[in-house]
């Protein structure tokens, strides 16, 4: 009789021997593929801690507002709402740094030619954005120096309190105006701005005349049109070459621009897709400067969670109201009543509606109508603005 273990050889036949040795082999075998997987699932959880650190170190935390703000905590007004919040959104147009430089000479101080006021509402369902001119005549409170030293009050320019004692002085300056609790603040500066615009693969907008703005240097043609980071920067800040020059006519072009951006960022061609979501992170965070419950990933996205359900025609813009200041036409003041209306109904987190059809102010022609409000069938008051949607461009 053949001898069949013999015969197919050592560990081919059906000797125990054979067995063994088979199951050996297979066990080296799988402590071998799972030493692969921990690697690669190692490496994998490596570079997304990575990822989240580059991220998360990109913000700086605004430690002396901070510290600034809990000076002065007893002055500050309170919240009524829980969870709804008040975001201060603060444009620097810093000179300073090479990617700045090339915007005009560096003075040694920030200044701000956008403020945003937003407000979240309770349960976000919607979002309102208020822009404050920056030539808003108003009272600027004693502030802390980049110096060191405390300046006196002053009544002047709204963006003067920026240029003087930076965010903290602003936060304080538009509580002082509105009554309105400062949750949050965050300060973007030039080069962030680019980024995220390009990130975002550009963002589209419609122009009712051709733009050749020398100063600016911005030539678009009329029309459907995607501006990159370069030529969005110009857009949103030129002034004397656009329409009729006006600031008033500049913050409506920033608010339409800023809508747009909402609505392209929105979109699940970049919140849903990894390789284009994390430029616009990265982008989003490098030039960002908030108060120091906002400077990581993770307070980030607790804000972001709850905005990316509002719909965009619940995301409105509008700017407050105001009109021409007594002392000097070619400055701002408030609109009252319309002004502290608008402020006591974000305070109490209660309905606003904006539209285009709502009277509108204008610098160059003092007999139109103030930049009013009025009130709609429900008894909502309806403020001149448009919605992420409507800036959309189709």
């Amino acid at each position: 009789m053949i001898d069949s273990a013999r015969t197919l050889g050592p560990g081919l036949g059906a000797s125990a021997g054979g067995d063994g040795l088979i199951r050996r082999r297979r066990r080296r075998w799988l402590r071998g593929s799972g030493l692969a997987v921990a690697v690669a699932v190692a490496a994998t959880a490596g570079a997304a801690w990575a990822l989240y650190a580059k991220l998360d170190g990109n913000i700086t935390p605004d430690d002396a507002a901070a510290a600034e703000l809990a000076r002065y905590e007893k002055e500050r007004p309170t919240s009524l709402v829980k969870d709804a919040q008040n975001i201060l959104l603060i444009g620097s147009d810093s000179r300073s740094g090479d990617e700045n430089a090339r915007y005009g000479r560096d003075s040694g101080t920030e200044r701000s030619d956008t403020t945003i006021l937003l407000h979240l509402s309770a349960g976000r369902r919607t979002a309102t954005a208020v822009s404050l001119p920056r030539d808003l005549m108003v009272e600027v409170p004693a502030c802390l120096g980049s110096d060191g030293t405390r300046g006196e009050p002053a009544f002047t320019m709204f963006n003067g309190a920026f240029q003087k004692g930076g965010s903290a002085c602003t936060i304080r300056t538009v509580e002082k105006l509105t009554n309105i609790r400062v949750d949050h603040h965050m300060v973007v500066d030039f080069h962030g701005f680019k980024d995220m615009v390009d990130a975002v693969d550009g963002v589209t907008v419609c122009l009712d005349e051709p733009i050749n703005d020398k100063a600016a240097k911005l030539r678009l043609p009329a029309g459907r049109v995607t501006l990159d980071g370069e030529e969005a920067l110009g857009y949103v800040r030129a002034r004397k070459s656009l329409g009729d020059g006006s600031d008033t006519e500049r913050m409506d072009r920033q608010q339409r621009f800023l809508g747009a951006l909402v609505h392209k960022v929105q979109s699940n061609d970049v919140l849903l897709n990894p390789v284009k979501l994390y430029p616009v992170l990265d982008a989003a965070t490098s030039s960002l400067t908030t108060d120091p419950d906002l400077a990581s990933l993770r307070g980030l996205y607790e804000l972001a969670r709850g905005l990316r359900h509002i719909p965009t025609e619940r995301v409105q813009f509008l700017t407050v109201p105001r009109e021409p200041y007594v002392g000097d036409a070619n400055r701002d003041q408030l609109a009252e009543p319309e002004a502290r209306r608008l402020f006591e109904r974000l305070r109490k987190d209660a309905p606003v509606k904006v539209t285009e059809k709502a009277p509108k102010f204008s610098e160059h022609s003092h007999d139109e109508e103030p930049y009013g409000e009025s009130e709609n069938e429900s008894g909502v008051p309806t403020f001149r603005g448009n919605t992420a949607a409507e800036n959309s461009c189709g």
